[in-house]
C-alpha cells in the first residue's frame, strides 16, 4: 500500500484495479478528513474514466465534503476540478465547466496550470479545441519550468488531441511523441498506453491504415492487461474500420461499445460518440433506416451535453442517411448548407461532405447553379489531405463535369479519383482490406462507365469496368516477414478446429472451444490486417491484347449499370454492347439454380423431377444473363466475366453454354494473365485425399496409377503444412477434400486436412500457385462478393500466385458422382486438353442420369486451363 495517500491520484491512471482497492483500503482505516478526501477521489476517478459514473460522482461529492475539513487550501480545488469533469462525462456540461472554472480561480502557480489542463481535456471533449489550444499554451511552459514530466506529458497528450481535430497530423504525432517519452519517466502504465492509442490515430489521419489498426490493437492489448476498459478505444477502431471498408465490423464494434457503457452506467459523452459511429457504419452499410435512428440520438446527446463540434458532425450524418433513404427534398438542401457553414466556422475537414452533399441534393432537384456553387466547395478537398478525403474531392469534381455536360473533365477526374485509391490500396497488405477498400471508388467508376455507356462507346465501357474490377487480384498476397507467430496461430486454429468438429460429432459440449475458435479468428485476422502493401499496382487491360490473344475464343464481360445488365461480347477484333435483363432477376434465378443443385447432391432419389424443375431454370437464366447474344456466341471456347454477384451462376447450365468449352474469369485483365501464366519446368503431380470422403477419395488410387510417380498425400500424410509444400508450383495438383465457404469471412474458407481446415491465409503463404488446380470438394470455386466488384475466397487467392486455370465446385456436390467427372475430366488432360475442354468433355462422359449430370453442372472452370 501507497505511505502517502496523494500517491493514490496518479495510481488511478496508472493501476486503476490497484488504486480501486488500496484507496478502499484506506477508507477502512476510518482515515482523517485529508486522506478520506484523497482516496474518495482516487475512488471517484477510476469509476469516471473506467466505471460508473453516476457512483464516481457520489464519491467525488464525498472527496469535496473530506477536503472542506482538511484544512489543506490546495484539496478541494484539485477535487472541484475532478468532480467537474465528471459532470461533463454524464452530459451535465455548464455545471462541469463552472466547476473548472471554480477551481481554476481559487488556484495558482503550478497547481492553477495543472487545473487549466484539465479543463483543456473536457474542451477537446466538447469539440472547442481552439479553446482547448488557447489554455494550452499558458499550461506548458508552466509545466515545464516546473520540471513536471507527468502533467507536461498529459498537456502534449491533450495538444496533440486537439491537433489532430483541427486536422494538423503532423504536430499531434510530435506531440505524442513527446509525451511518449515523458511518461516512460513517471511509470503511468496506462497513460503511457495513450501514447500508443494517439499516434494510431496519427498514422490513420495519416492514411496508414495498417499502421493505424496495429498501434490501436497493441494499446487494446495493453489496456485489457491493465485493467482499463477506455471506450474511447472502440469509437477509435469504429472510424479505422470504416475508412478500411469494414462498415459491418464497425457497427458490431460501435453497438458492442454501447452496450458495454449502458451496462455499466459509464460516460455519456463516450456513449454519444458511439452513437454517432454507429449511425456512420449503419449508413456505409447500407442500412440508412437505423443510420437515421442512432444520429437522430447521438444528435439530441451532444445537444443536451452542449457540445456543438461533434453536434455538427451528428447532424451531417443524419441528412446524409435522410438522402441515402431517398428522403430530398429543399429543407434538406437547405440544412445541408447551413452545415457545411458551420463545419466550416469549426473548421472541421468535414465541411466538404457536407458541401458534396448539399451539390447532390440540389443537383437532384434540378438546381444546377446551387449544385455547382456547393460542389466546387467540396471539390477544393482533392488537393490536399489524405487519399481518401481527397477522392471525396475528385468525387465531386467528376459531378459538377457531369452537370455541366463536360465529358472529358467527367472522366479526367474520375481516373484522377481512382488513381489515388490506387495509391492508397497498394499501402494494404490483407487481400480482405484490398477488396474492401475499392468501395470508396464504386461512384466514381459508375459515373464513368454511364458516361461510356450514354457516349455508346463499348471499347471505352471495357475499360472502365476493368479499371475498377478484381483490382485486389491484380497483385499477389503480402507475406509477413518472419511470420512464425501466424503460422503458430494458423496451427492452433487447425487443432481447435478439428477438436470442435470431433465434439459436435460426439454430442460433447463444444461452448470453450468454439469461443477459442472465435479468438484465434480475430487474432489471425487482426495480424493480416497489420500488414502493408508492397510491389506496384497491376497491369491494366489492354484490350487490342486481349482481342489479338481470344483468337477463336469469345470472352463476354458482364457490366452491371443501375441495375441493368450489359453484355459486352468481346472477339472477331471487336467488342459489342448487347443490353440483358435485370441483375435482381438473374441473381434470383442463380439461387433458384443453385439451390436445385444441392437438392440433387444430398437427396438423389429427387431424381428427373428436380432436374426438369432445373432445365426449365436453365432457359430462364440464360434470358436473363445473356439475352439475345447468345447468337453472337460462336461455335468456339466462351469466357464469362460476370460481376461478383453473378459469380455463383452455374454457367454450364446455361444451354448455350453446356457443350461448348467454356472457362469464368473474375476479369478479363485476370483471364489475360492467367492466359500467358508461364508452366513450371518441372512436371510434378500432386494427388491429395482428404479425411471423411463418402467414397474415401476413390478417384485418387486409379489418378495415382495414371499418373505413375505422383506425390500422394492421404491417410494421415495430408496435413496442411505438407499439401502446401507438395503443391507450390507443381505442374497439377488434385486435391479431393470436403470443403466449406465462409460467407461470414471468406478468408476462413477452407479445405479439411487430416489436421484440420486449410483457410485461404494458409493459401496465401504458397510461394507459387499449382499451374493447374483441381478441387473436387463442395464449394471450393464459390467466391464472395466484396468492396465495389472484388472478390474473396479460395480460387481468388490462387489467381494472383501464377494459375493457368482451377477446376472446382460451386455447391456441394454428391460425393459418388463426383469420382467418374473427376477420372473423365483426368482423362482428357492426360490427352493433352485444356482444362475448360476437358471438363466440356467429362460432362460429356457422364453416366446420363440426373444426378451424375446435375454433378457435371456445378463445376466450372476458373482462369484460362
Amino acid at each position: 500500500m501507497t505511505a502517502d495517500p496523494l500517491d493514490l491520484l496518479p495510481l488511478a491512471l496508472s493501476r486503476p484495479d490497484k488504486a480501486l482497492a488500496e484507496a478502499r483500503a484506506v477508507l477502512a482505516d476510518s482515515p482523517g478528513p485529508f486522506a478520506a478526501s484523497v482516496a474518495h477521489q482516487a475512488i471517484g476517478v477510476v469509476l469516471r474514466d473506467f466505471g460508473d459514473t453516476s457512483a464516481a460522482l457520489r464519491e467525488l461529492r464525498a472527496a469535496q465534503r473530506h477536503a472542506r475539513r482538511s484544512g489543506d487550501p490546495s484539496r478541494e480545488p484539485d477535487v472541484l476540478a475532478t468532480l467537474g469533469i465528471a459532470l461533463v462525462f454524464v452530459g451535465r456540461t455548464a455545471a462541469g465547466l463552472a466547476a473548472l472554472d471554480g477551481a481554476i480561480e481559487r488556484s495558482q502557480g503550478t497547481a492553477a496550470a495543472r487545473i487549466r489542463f484539465r479543463r483543456v481535456g473536457v474542451l477537446n471533449v466538447l469539440g472547442r479545441h481552439r479553446e482547448a489550444l488557447e489554455d494550452l499554451r499558458r499550461v506548458i511552459p508552466v509545466l515545464t519550468r516546473a520540471g513536471d514530466a507527468l502533467w507536461s506529458a498529459r498537456a502534449h497528450t491533450a495538444r496533440g488531441v486537439a491537433h489532430l481535430a483541427l486536422g494538423s497530423p503532423g504536430r499531434a504525432d510530435a506531440d505524442f511523441r513527446t509525451a511518449d517519452r515523458l511518461y516512460a519517466e513517471t511509470g503511468q502504465q496506462v497513460e503511457a498506453v495513450f501514447s500508443v492509442h494517439n499516434r494510431g490515430l496519427t498514422a490513420f489521419r495519416l492514411g496508414d491504415l495498417p499502421t493505424a489498426l496495429a498501434r490501436l490493437d497493441e494499446a487494446g492489448r495493453r489496456y485489457g492487461a491493465l485493467g482499463a476498459p477506455v471506450p474511447e478505444l472502440a469509437i477509435d477502431r469504429c472510424s479505422v474500420l470504416l475508412a478500411a471498408g469494414l462498415a459491418a465490423d464497425a457497427l458490431a464494434e460501435a453497438d458492442a461499445g454501447i452496450r458495454q457503457l449502458t451496462r455499466i452506467s459509464g460516460q455519456a459523452t463516450r456513449k454519444a460518440e458511439l452513437l454517432l459511429m454507429a449511425a456512420r457504419a449503419a449508413l456505409a452499410a447500407g442500412d440508412p433506416a437505423t443510420a437515421v435512428t442512432r444520429a437522430t440520438a447521438a444528435s439530441g446527446s451532444f445537444s443536451a451535453q452542449h457540445r456543438e463540434w461533434w453536434g455538427a458532425h451528428a447532424r451531417l450524418t443524419l441528412l446524409q442517411a435522410r438522402f441515402a433513404a431517398g428522403l430530398t427534398s429543399g429543407r434538406l438542401l437547405r440544412e445541408s448548407a447551413r452545415t457545411a457553414q458551420r463545419l466550416g466556422a469549426l473548421e472541421s475537414a468535414e465541411s466538404a461532405q457536407a458541401h458534396l452533399l448539399a451539390g447532390r441534393t440540389a443537383l437532384a432537384l434540378g438546381r444546377l447553379a446551387e449544385a455547382d456553387r456547393h460542389l466546387s466547395e467540396a471539390a477544393r478537398a482533392r488537393r490536399r489531405g489524405p487519399a481518401l478525403s481527397r477522392t471525396a474531392g475528385w468525387l465531386a469534381q467528376a459531378l459538377r463535369a457531369q452537370a455541366q455536360g463536360l465529358p472529358r473533365g467527367l472522366l479526367s477526374a474520375c481516373r484522377r479519383g481512382l488513381d489515388l485509391l490506387d495509391d492508397h490500396r497498394l499501402t494494404l497488405g490483407a487481400s480482405e482490406l484490398r477488396a474492401q477498400a475499392t468501395e470508396q471508388g464504386a461512384e466514381l467508376a459508375a459515373l464513368a462507365q454511364r458516361e461510356c455507356l450514354r457516349a455508346g462507346r463499348s471499347r471505352d465501357l471495357l475499360a472502365w469496368t476493368e479499371r475498377w474490377r478484381a483490382t485486389a487480384l491484380s497483385v499477389p498476397p503480402v507475406h509477413p516477414p518472419g511470420d512464425h507467430a501466424l503460422q503458430a496461430e494458423l496451427t492452433a486454429f487447425r487443432e481447435i478446429s478439428s477438436r470442435l468438429e470431433r465434439a459436435r460429432a460426439d454430442g460433447t459440449p463444444a461452448t470453450e472451444l468454439r469461443l477459442g475458435q472465435q479468438r484465434l479468428e480475430r487474432e489471425i485476422r487482426g495480424r493480416m490486417m497489420h500488414l502493408r502493401g508492397t510491389g506496384p499496382a497491376g497491369d491494366r487491360l489492354d484490350i487490342g491484347g486481349l482481342l489479338d490473344e481470344l483468337k477463336d475464343q469469345c470472352l463476354v464481360e458482364i457490366v452491371e449499370i443501375d441495375g441493368e445488365l450489359h453484355l459486352l461480347v468481346c472477339g472477331d477484333g471487336r467488342v459489342r454492347r448487347i443490353p440483358a435483363g435485370r441483375i435482381a432477376d438473374a441473381a434470383a434465378e442463380a439461387e433458384f439454380a443453385g439451390s436445385a443443385l444441392r437438392r440433387l447432391a444430398y437427396e438423389p432419389s429427387s431424381g428427373e423431377h428436380v432436374f426438369d424443375l432445373l432445365e426449365a431454370t436453365a432457359g430462364r437464366l440464360e434470358r436473363a444473363v445473356l439475352g439475345s447474344a447468345a447468337r453472337l456466341l460462336g461455335d468456339g471456347p466462351v469466357v464469362m466475366v460476370p460481376p461478383g454477384r453473378l459469380h455463383g451462376v452455374p454457367w454450364a447450365l446455361l444451354p448455350s453454354l453446356r457443350d461448348r468449352p467454356l472457362s469464368v474469369a473474375p476479369s478479363a485483365t485476370a483471364w489475360l494473365r492467367a492466359r500467358t501464366a508461364v508452366p513450371p519446368e518441372s512436371r510434378d503431380v500432386v494427388l491429395v485425399r482428404g479425411p471423411g470422403l463418402r467414397t474415401g477419395g476413390a478417384e485418387v488410387t486409379p489418378l495415382a496409377a495414371r499418373y505413375g510417380d505422383a506425390t500422394v498425400l492421404e491417410h494421415g500424410t495430408a496435413t496442411a503444412s505438407r499439401v502446401l509444400s507438395a503443391i507450390d508450383g507443381c505442374r497439377l495438383a488434385h486435391v479431393a477434400a470436403h470443403g466449406s465457404f465462409r460467407a461470414d469471412s471468406p478468408m476462413f474458407s477452407s479445405l479439411h486436412m487430416d489436421d484440420g481446415p486449410l483457410t485461404v491465409h494458409d493459401v496465401e503463404r504458397l510461394t507459387r500457385a499449382p499451374y493447374r488446380l483441381v478441387l473436387s470438394s463442395c464449394d471450393s470455386g464459390r467466391l464472395a462478393p466484396a468492396g465495389a466488384h472484388e472478390l474473396l475466397g479460395l480460387a481468388a487467392a490462387l489467381l494472383p500466385l501464377g494459375t493457368a486455370g482451377i477446376v472446382a465446385g460451386l455447391v456441394p456436390v454428391n460425393d459418388e458422382a463426383t469420382v467418374p467427372l473427376m477420372l473423365a475430366l483426368h482423362e482428357a488432360l492426360h490427352r493433352g486438353a485444356g482444362l475448360p475442354e476437358a471438363l466440356r468433355d467429362a460432362r460429356r462422359a457422364v453416366p446420363d442420369e440426373p444426378v451424375h449430370r446435375a454433378t457435371a453442372l456445378s463445376f466450372i472452370a476458373l482462369g484460362s486451363g
